[in-house]
């Protein structure tokens, strides 16, 4: 069930506020006298919508979501449980030295081995079997399935479970915690991703508030504005377009869309989630930061998909060394993560491509901190140059095959060029499609600027401002509820990882 359907906003939606509502009054008065609190019949409905939530989505998927659930639950218990005891063992080499090997170690590494396997057999399955038949000259399996709903994601809160537990980081909580964490349903599909550490914190603090549900309302309406208004705009005309027989101007324009669909359709579900959060008194971290205002690649993926980001550091990237063992061993290290980037999207070649080519440009902005030329390079140009590698590096995630992303670029550059083409783009990009370009382009840029953000925010503040918000607020969402009922186009692009 996608956020932007009218099932979730006229039945679930709804549903869910009045639950949500009702259990927060019961739990403010103290009815019951504590026992609706000791049983937590808060948490467990939560969990319940949540379920009800992935069930409609895709129902085949939920005795999946509860088996996997429970045994990450007991892995999370068994880490807990020689971690805390401080059981060792040791072994000795062949120089004699004496190593203590902690049994909580192992069980973490077989754990994390066992959810990644999980995860490589559903989503890469097509690789594993390229990659077995070039070593052992055969078909490891020959069995197709099809990947749970949000496997990725539910991956990534599975890892952060462990990991957090085996460092000490924060306890494995009870089962209703977990089940919590991982069926959480503003984020299990398309995450934002949070780590168990951060989650597990709020579960018993977390407390429904006026203020808590003004932002999370607030947020939604926005997130509801970026998806129907913008992205699923972009995303039809996108859609309507022919690759094989389009002009220049087309295709340049074409991509420009594309820039624009990704950032507000996954920043779109990012706030409607964290909005969603924010109403039951979760505090989800912010997922973009106007990533079309970065001066560098590196701080392109500090302000885009910060969540995804945030993970990688703290689970990959950390662990390898990060920056503390020398400049070769950080480019190896950011080698890695942005290759893993890539490969987590998907395992065709273009993905990897992608993920290649913001890795090295993270590597070269590290190699150049401390030179002069590239410290006393205007802003501008700076901006200029990371806009412009995004701009192309999207079209080659855009494409599935490597010749797709070679001829788009040929008609781009005058280098291919098509006999018969049915429409210019005159005919694709009319007045509307230009005007909410030219408004997805300001969104993404000026209004992150300071300079325009202080004032607004001042206003906002004041009374007449704060009224003059909401009606905005309002007016766009009702705008956008009239753009999902006439739209057949809703998908969310990150679904698909």
């Amino acid at each position: 069930m996608a956020f932007t359907t009218q099932i979730f906003t006229f039945v679930f939606l709804p549903v869910f506020l009045i639950i949500s509502s009702v259990f927060d009054f019961i739990k403010r008065k103290n009815i019951f006298a504590g026992i609706f609190e000791k049983l937590r019949i808060a948490d467990i409905s939560l969990i319940a919508l949540s379920f009800a939530f992935f069930a409609w989505a895709c129902f085949d998927d939920v005795i999946f979501l509860f088996l996997y659930t429970l045994l990450v639950f007991v892995m999370g218990k068994i880490i807990h449980h020689f971690r805390s005891s401080g059981l060792s063992f040791t072994l000795t080499d062949n120089n004699q030295k004496i190593k203590k090997i902690y049994v909580a170690v192992i069980y973490f590494a077989v754990f994390v081995s066992i959810i990644s396997f999980i995860l490589l057999r559903f989503k890469y399955m097509g690789l594993l079997n390229k990659l077995w038949n070039i070593f052992f000259g055969d078909t490891w399996s020959t069995q197709s399935l099809m990947a749970p709903l949000g496997i990725s994601f539910i991956t990534f809160s599975a890892v952060s479970y462990l990991s957090d537990i085996y460092k000490g980081l924060a306890d494995s909580g009870s089962f209703i915690d977990c089940a919590l964490y991982i069926s959480f349903f503003p984020k299990i599909v398309s995450g934002p991703i949070v780590l168990w550490r951060d989650f597990k914190h709020q579960i018993k603090k977390r407390a429904m508030s006026i203020d808590g549900f003004t932002m999370g309302i607030n947020r939604l309406m926005v997130g509801y504005a970026k998806k129907l208004i913008l992205a699923d705009t972009f995303g039809s005309c996108i859609a309507k377009i022919p690759a094989n027989s389009i002009d220049l101007i087309t295709s340049w324009g074409m991509a420009l869309l594309y820039m624009l669909q990704i950032y507000y359709d996954f920043s779109g579900y990012s706030d409607i989630a964290i909005g969603l959060a924010n109403i039951l008194g979760f505090d989800l971290k912010n997922n973009f930061n106007f990533p079309y205002l970065s001066t560098s690649i590196t701080e392109f993926w500090r302000r885009w998909h910060i969540s995804l980001g945030t993970w990688f550091r703290e689970y990959i990237y950390f662990p390898l060394g990060g920056s503390r063992k020398g400049k070769k061993r950080t480019v190896i290290n950011i080698a890695v993560v942005f290759i893993l980037t890539g490969i987590w999207h998907g395992a065709g070649w273009t993905y990897m491509l992608w993920g290649a080519l913001n890795g090295l440009c993270n590597i070269i902005e590290k190699l150049l901190a401390e030179n002069k030329i590239y410290l006393r390079t205007p802003k501008i140009i700076k901006w200029f140059l990371t806009f412009t590698v995004t701009f192309f590096s999207w079209e080659i995630f855009r494409f599935e095959g490597i010749s797709q992303v070679i001829n788009q670029f040929k008609v781009m550059f005058g280098i291919l060029s098509f006999e018969s083409i049915p429409y210019t783009w005159q005919y694709y990009f009319d007045f509307r499609i230009i005007v909410l370009a030219l408004i997805g382009l300001i969104g993404a840029t000026v209004f992150g600027l300071d300079k325009v953000k202080a004032p607004f925010e001042k206003f906002a503040s004041t009374k007449i401002g704060l009224i003059l918000k909401e009606l905005v607020y309002i007016l766009l969402f009702v705008t956008a509820i009239l753009f999902m009922v006439n739209s057949s186009y809703s998908p969310f692009i990150y679904f698909q990882y």
